[in-house]
């Protein structure tokens, strides 16, 4: 981390101009969910980790009323906004999730201040491990840290901000889930979150033996282009069916399995009626996970996986070929512990639990497949589990 600070350091001189203001970094990640896919919106558990791979930024105050802002993947290109116009940069070409955090801070009250910041991102954009959100974090931290020391540093608050920004500037109706794994990731655990009271534990993640292998379909998918909110849209209309007949009930998630499978017939709909299945059976599938994770055992939660797979590929339909191809290849290999779609879908990514000793073999084999059935070139990523937003020293 240490040489890619200098070398931000060094760029960040060279981009932007010169003032005696201190230069300080943070940094904030991206994070895979293991299981609980589409339910975050719906009240229910989730069951994130964040990565190492993530974003961070060098910041320094510019004494003007103006964000500038570039990264090192688009050649330094500058981008801004007024703190004093927030909403002119909603039509920016790049920028408007650091545009939508300024925002959200500036309504709850944070003091904030011109500034330059470089951006430097090593999660790949669209492939479904909230690249966005870990934009939207290391963005709130860095602008209230550098705006003034009354600022609360807060990072569940932020993780707030960070959702507002997607629901209220950029147009996604996301839940709280991704935001939240990215402020309050811990290294080694994942986060077994109750998205409706923000309740939270964390659960050491011990695969002994095993490796967490990312694969990417190399398909990029835009939540605001694809069928996200379509898909909310959907569920909201089953939670009002069965709230007909299951009073007092605060959101779909509430709803157990044996109490959906009594009334899952008065949704006439049966499109409404599939995506209510997922929702209310996934939920108790992350409490499952947590409860075999914490017994360590991980033959079981792969089952778990492959099942959750299964109800978001027939019921919620958000996978399609790409996704489809990956996880039908990763179960082919002797070693693939569990594989399952990770994100909003419609391309992205693929989690897969993969013993150790076939970790190569499992890169290899469902690299060459995939690419000979779907054309694309996939990537591999074998993770570790990360740190949540913090800011970080050049030493």
């Amino acid at each position: 981390m240490q040489d890619r600070l200098k070398k931000l350091e060094a760029d960040f001189n060279s981009v932007f101009p010169k003032n005696n203001a201190e230069l300080r970094f943070f940094a904030a990640p991206g994070r895979v969910n293991l299981i609980g896919e589409h339910i975050d919106y719906c009240g229910g558990y989730v069951f994130p980790a964040a990565l190492t791979l993530d974003n961070v930024v060098a910041i320094k105050p510019n004494g003007t009323d103006k964000i500038r802002m570039t990264a090192t993947d688009l050649e330094y290109k500058i981008y801004e906004f007024d703190l004093q116009n927030i909403d002119a940069a909603r039509s920016l070409e790049w920028g408007n999730y650091q545009a939508g955090t300024a925002n959200e801070l500036l309504k709850n009250g944070y003091k904030l201040a011109g500034c330059d910041v470089l951006f430097d991102g090593t999660i790949p954009f669209g492939s479904g491990l909230s690249s966005s959100a870990s934009i939207e974090l290391v963005s709130a931290i860095a602008f209230a840290s550098v705006g003034s020391p009354e600022n609360e540093i807060n990072l569940v608050n932020f993780a707030l901000y960070g959702q507002g920004a997607e629901n209220n500037f950029c147009g996604v109706s996301c839940g709280i889930m991704d935001q939240f794994a990215s402020a309050m990731g811990k290294k080694d655990n994942a986060i077994l979150l109750n998205c409706e009271t923000l309740e939270y534990r964390y659960i050491p993640l011990k695969l002994d033996g095993c490796k967490i292998v990312i694969a990417n379909t190399c398909k990029k998918r835009s939540l605001a282009e694809s069928k996200y909110n379509e898909r909310r849209s959907e569920v909201d209309k089953a939670f009002a069916i069965l709230s007909e007949y299951l009073p007092g009930k605060p959101n779909l998630c509430s709803i157990t399995p044996e109490e959906f499978e009594q009334y899952k017939d008065r949704i006439t709909d049966e499109v409404i009626r599939k995506r209510a299945q997922h929702v209310v059976y996934e939920n108790a599938r992350v409490l499952k996970s947590a409860e075999l994770l914490e017994n360590n055992d991980v033959e079981s939660f792969g089952k778990l996986m492959v099942e959750a797979n299964s109800s978001i590929r027939d019921l919620y339909e958000v996978t399609g070929f790409e996704l489809d191809t990956m996880v039908d290849e990763a179960l082919k290999i002797d070693g693939t512990v569990g594989a399952r779609m990770t994100g909003a879908g419609f391309g992205g990514c693929t989690v897969n639990i993969v013993k150790s000793e076939a970790v190569d073999n499992f890169i290899k084999t469902v690299g060459e497949n995939y690419e000979k059935i779907t054309g694309r070139t996939p990537q591999f990523y074998v993770c570790d589990i990360g740190d949540g937003a913090r800011e970080l020293t050049l030493f």
